[in-house]
C-alpha cells in the first residue's frame, strides 16, 4: 500500500510546489478554465429556472368558451353537458358576465376602468380545465376549439394550446443550445488544459531527460502533469461556481422587484449540493483529459541523449 501511495504523494508533492512556483500564473488559468464553465452553467440554471417558472403556469391547462349575447339557457345547458364528457377534459366552470366583471374589477389598476363602463361588456363564459398530459393536453385544446366555433351561440373560443406549444418549443431549443454551448466549451477547457501542459512539459524538458536517464518509467513522469491537469479542472470549476453564484445574488435583488408586481418569485436558484459536486468531478475529470492528450502527444518526443 505504501509502494503505492508513495509515488503519488511525490507528484502531489511535486503539482504543491510548481503551484507556489508561479501562483499568478496559475490564478490566470483557472480563472480562463472558469469563466469558460461558468458560461454553459449559466446557461444551464437560466433554462432550469424558466422551465421550473412556467411548469406552474402551464399546470392546468384550459378552453374558455364564451356564449353569444342570446344563447338559450337550453343550449348553454347542453354546451356545458358537451364539455364535461369530453375526453380530456377534467373540470368545468361557468362564469358569469356579472362575476367576470367583478373579477376584473378586483384587479390591480382595474378598478377605475370599471367604473368608466356604462354596460357590462362581458360574456357569460364557460372555463374547461383540461388534464395535464403534456402534448395530448394540447392537442385536446386544439381540437376542443375547433369543434365548439361550429356550434351555435358560441362567440368565441380561446384555447391556450398555442402557447404551451410555443414554450415546450422554446425550452427544447433552450436545452440543445446549453448542451451544444457545454460541449463546445468543453473542448475549450480540454484545449486550455492541454496547452498549459504543454508548456509545463517544454519547460521541464530537461529535467524529464535527466529523470529517465536515471530510470524514472514513463508513469512517473506523467503523473505530475496529469495532478496539475486535474487541479486545474476542479479549481477552474470551483471558480465557475463562485462566479456564478455571485452573479446570481446580484441579479436576484433586481428579479424579486421585478417579480413582486407580478407576484411571482422570479428569484434564480442553485444548483443542489449533489449537482455542484458532480459538475466539479466533470470538471476535474475534462483537465485530466487534457493533461493525458497532452502528455501523450509531446512526452514522447523527449528522449534522453
Amino acid at each position: 500500500m505504501n509502494a503505492w501511495l508513495r509515488p503519488h504523494a511525490q507528484s502531489l508533492r511535486h503539482t504543491a510546489a510548481r503551484l507556489r512556483a508561479a501562483p499568478f500564473a496559475a490564478l490566470a488559468n483557472v480563472l480562463v478554465v472558469g469563466v469558460v464553465l461558468a458560461l454553459p452553467l449559466s446557461a444551464y440554471l437560466a433554462v432550469a429556472h424558466v422551465q421550473a417558472v412556467t411548469g406552474s403556469l402551464r399546470a392546468e391547462p384550459q378552453v374558455s368558451v364564451f356564449l353569444a349575447p342570446g344563447i338559450s339557457k337550453s343550449d348553454s345547458a347542453a354546451l356545458e353537458m358537451r364539455l364535461k364528457n369530453t375526453t380530456g377534459v377534467r373540470t368545468v366552470r361557468f362564469v358569469s358576465r356579472d362575476a367576470a366583471l367583478a373579477n376584473l374589477k378586483s384587479a390591480p389598476g382595474m378598478s377605475d376602468v370599471v367604473a368608466t363602463l356604462r354596460d357590462n361588456p362581458l360574456p357569460d363564459a364557460y372555463i374547461a380545465t383540461l388534464r395535464d398530459e403534456g402534448d395530448s393536453a394540447a392537442d385536446t385544446a386544439e381540437k376542443l376549439e375547433q369543434q365548439l366555433m361550429a356550434l351555435p351561440g358560441i362567440a368565441h373560443v380561446q384555447a391556450d394550446s398555442a402557447w404551451v406549444r410555443r414554450l415546450g418549443a422554446l425550452l427544447r431549443v433552450g436545452r440543445t443550445a446549453v448542451l451544444l454551448l457545454a460541449g463546445v466549451l468543453s473542448l475549450a477547457l480540454v484545449a486550455v488544459t492541454f496547452n498549459t501542459i504543454r508548456l509545463q512539459i517544454l519547460t521541464q524538458r530537461e529535467e524529464i531527460e535527466v529523470s529517465k536517464l536515471m530510470g524514472a518509467t514513463d508513469a512517473y513522469v506523467r503523473r505530475p502533469f496529469f495532478y496539475w491537469g486535474g487541479f486545474l479542472g476542479a479549481a477552474g470549476g470551483l471558480a465557475a461556481l463562485l462566479l456564478v453564484d455571485l452573479g446570481r445574488v446580484l441579479i436576484n435583488s433586481d428579479l424579486a422587484r421585478f417579480g413582486d408586481f407580478y407576484g411571482v418569485d422570479l428569484r434564480l436558484g442553485f444548483l443542489s449540493p449533489q449537482d455542484a459536486l458532480a459538475f466539479l468531478v466533470f470538471a476535474l475529470l475534462l483537465g485530466v483529459l487534457g493533461a493525458y492528450l497532452s502528455v501523450s502527444r509531446h512526452l514522447s518526443e523527449i528522449r534522453p541523449q
